[in-house]
């Protein structure tokens, strides 16, 4: 599979006059082919089942420098996979995407792929922390979404319960930041934190929430009983 074979297959999965509206949605300056998810999803499979680790982290990096909007969601979805053996390789090219980030939809999908390669190997938190002191709200915000796994244990392990009061203190860092897209990525991990933390996101917002936006604190509590 070439990156050029992959392009042809995504255009031809393309829907007419799709391609317009997403532009218009996504409001990023790029090209965009009009390519519905769920046939992203169904290419993306099938080349994963074709290809070795190798030779999809390859195609993985030369379908995200093309800049097109649904060759990078095709990049991450083919590193989006919870065994792969060996990921070192996978993981430097996921972390070498965090740069580019200029758009939610893309920053998701690849932090996506990301959340997989963390869970396989924990120890890798202390790469993604270097991202909360970057200055680009986009990596910042970035080390939130791929620690979202860590909001989803009912009873952690001790190192998962390490990682989540590892990334509430960043939370905390960021509660006073503007950025609507920060603001927004601290609700979201707090809101599915509640889910089986309820107390602990009671706790952060006692000592944290008058500092969040309006609309921040009531997507955190969203999920509160009073």
């Amino acid at each position: 599979m070439t990156r050029d074979e992959a392009l042809d297959a995504l255009r031809a999965a393309a829907e007419p006059g799709r391609a317009e509206g997403m532009a218009d949605y996504h409001k990023v300056p790029r090209p965009y082919l009009g390519v519905p998810n769920p046939a992203i999803n169904d290419l993306t499979k099938s080349w994963r089942q074709a290809l070795g680790v190798e030779d999809r982290v390859a195609l993985a990096d030369q379908l995200w420098q093309t800049n097109i909007f649904e060759a990078r969601l095709a990049a991450a979805k083919l590193l989006t996979q919870a065994r792969i053996r060996p990921d070192d390789a996978a993981w430097s090219l996921i972390k070498s995407w965090v740069p580019d980030f200029d758009s939610w939809a893309i920053a998701d999908h690849a932090m996506m792929a990301g959340q997989k390669r963390l869970v396989a190997v924990p120890e890798r938190i202390a790469e993604v922390e270097a991202w909360t002191k970057e200055s680009s709200h986009w990596t910042r915000r970035a080390a939130m979404v791929i620690t979202l796994p860590y909001t989803k244990q009912n009873h952690p392990k001790p190192q998962e319960r390490d990682i989540r009061e590892q990334v509430l203190g960043w939370a905390a860092s960021y509660v006073r930041d503007p950025e609507w897209f920060i603001q927004k990525s601290v609700a979201w991990w707090l809101r599915d934190l509640s889910k089986h933390d309820p107390d602990r996101v009671r706790a952060f917002m006692a000592e944290n929430g008058r500092h969040m936006k309006s609309f921040a604190r009531k997507e955190a509590e969203k999920y509160l009983k009073d």
